[in-house]
């Protein structure tokens, strides 16, 4: 650790932005936040209070929204706020639970993703073969659970807080990882973590997701049956593509939302220079809206693609009050079908925005970069196919 006494000392700089930037990055979080709470718990209801919608994906689907709405009422809300102040007001112990938290769900929803892309791989591949009972399904949703707390472990043990006390007098707490080689960004058992985690949250199960959808849509779209179909056979195929398509759009769209936020970690980790750029506050906050916001985007996809579910919201709407009962008889059903299998995919970060980084005191970096949220530190760092 550097000695700050020794040599010039560099200028203090706040990491607070303009009011009025304040409220537009309050504005677009809070949005975020209501529409994925509000949009996950409504997909749960609709999975859990209709007996007909119970199906071995949909247990799935269930999981994803759990997760979801996990990061975004547990998670989302208290890094944004100790990104935007530079200062955790939420204690030591919510400190470690919160970034445990983040990689939880994160890790929970990529491979509860891959769960139902090999179930739905082998219910078209091998369309013989014994499915999933709901007993296995809620099996293989407890391991999940649990193989994603062990990933996300580390955080309750390494996560710590400080006091620093500014030259302006001002007080300030912070939420750092402290692991045994180091502070972080300065730890090397931390950056083999971070890899670690991005391989096997992200870059494998994108892999393997691809391989087993490629291979779903050339035996849905590309094979040829012989003979003549009955309309039954084809209204099964139509509907198993109507699923894939579903489960496509979700994973691209995971895909897109958290490659930026790995990216700026592996780019951060080669290039620490990059956190001295003028507007690195912004970026960083662009880059974990756009990650955490995957979470809000499954209930939007799978009421946008798939009619039970489009009509279970509706249904719950109505029965708020927020749609006046318009397009949905008090009596009528939307469970009655067989669901559409519609995915979702995951998400995010180190999960959280705080594992940003502990590092230089009185070091001329942008205001509120993510490395220095806990800056001024010099180096101290179907019920099968359900369609």
């Amino acid at each position: 650790m550097a000695d700050c006494t020794s040599g010039p000392m560099p200028v203090y700089q706040s990491f607070i932005l303009p009011w009025w930037r304040q409220v537009l990055w309050t504005v677009l979080f809070a949005g975020m936040v209501v529409v994925a709470t509000v949009g996950n718990l409504v997909v749960i209801w609709i999975v859990l209070a209709n007996k007909r919608m119970r199906s071995v994906t949909n247990y799935f689907l269930v999981n994803l929204s759990v997760a979801d709405a996990m990061v975004s009422t547990l998670n989302v809300t208290f890094n944004f706020t100790y990104m935007l102040n530079s200062d955790w007001p939420f204690g030591h112990f919510y400190c470690k639970f919160c970034q445990f938290i983040a990689v939880l769900s994160i890790s929970a929803s990529v491979f509860t993703l891959l769960a139902i892309s090999v179930d739905r791989y082998v219910a078209i591949m091998s369309p013989l073969r014994p499915r999933l009972g709901k007993r296995a399904t809620l099996g293989i949703t407890a391991a999940i659970w649990a193989w994603s707390s062990i990933i996300s472990s580390p955080n309750l043990i390494y996560f710590t807080t400080e006091t620093d006390f500014l030259p302006d007098g001002n007080v300030r707490r912070v939420c750092f990882s402290e692991w045994p080689d180091g502070i972080t960004t300065r730890s090397h058992m931390e950056y083999v973590y971070n890899v670690m985690f991005m391989v096997l949250t992200y870059f494998m199960p994108i892999m393997a997701m691809t391989y087993a959808y490629s291979r779903v849509g050339v035996e849905l779209w590309g094979s040829q049956s012989i003979g003549e179909c009955t309309q039954r056979q084809l209204d099964n195929v139509k509907s198993k593509r109507r699923v894939v398509k579903m489960m496509i759009v979700v994973v691209v769209i995971f895909a897109v939302c958290w490659l930026p936020f790995h990216v700026y970690f592996v780019v951060t980790s080669y290039y620490p220079d990059v956190v001295n750029y003028p507007h690195i506050q912004e970026i960083y906050l662009g880059i974990y809206w756009l990650a955490m916001s995957n979470s809000m985007y499954n209930p939007i996809i799978y009421c946008w693609m798939n009619s039970k579910f489009r009509r279970g919201f509706k249904q719950f709407f109505w029965c708020c009050g927020a749609l006046g009962g318009s397009g949905l008889t008090r009596h009528r059903a939307f469970g009655g079908d067989r669901l559409d299998r519609s995915m979702r995919s995951l998400s995010p970060s180190r999960k959280n925005g705080t594992s940003l980084f502990k590092t230089t005191k009185f070091m001329k970096n942008p205001p509120g970069s993510p490395h220095l949220l806990h800056a001024n530190k010099i180096n101290k760092h179907d019920s099968h196919f359900d369609a």
